[in-house]
């Protein structure tokens, strides 16, 4: 069980969370979030349901877009578009 965070492509980042619980996946997207430029995507899996009530909640206040969400088998797969900083 390790975090993995990695660049897919121009402005796409990946950012694997699985097997790792509250609060640690929604600290590890605020911090692969830091690092990356408005616009950018960052797809995120986890696989701890309660983990996603706080990346949403963070999401809403950073204002960073949940851009799509799909669940396979007990596997969440979001892709999160960062918003520009004030």
């Amino acid at each position: 069980m390790a975090m993995k965070f990695e660049k897919k492509g121009e402005g796409a980042f990946l950012l694997d969370v699985t097997g790792y619980v509250c609060p640690h996946p929604q600290l590890y997207t605020k911090k692969a979030l830091e690092k990356m430029r408005t616009g950018d995507t960052l797809e995120i899996i986890f696989d701890n349901p309660s983990s996603g009530e706080s990346i949403a909640s963070m999401c809403d206040t950073t204002g960073d877009e949940i851009a799509e969400k799909t669940t396979n088998g007990g596997k969440y797969k979001w892709t999160v578009k960062k918003a520009e900083r004030a």
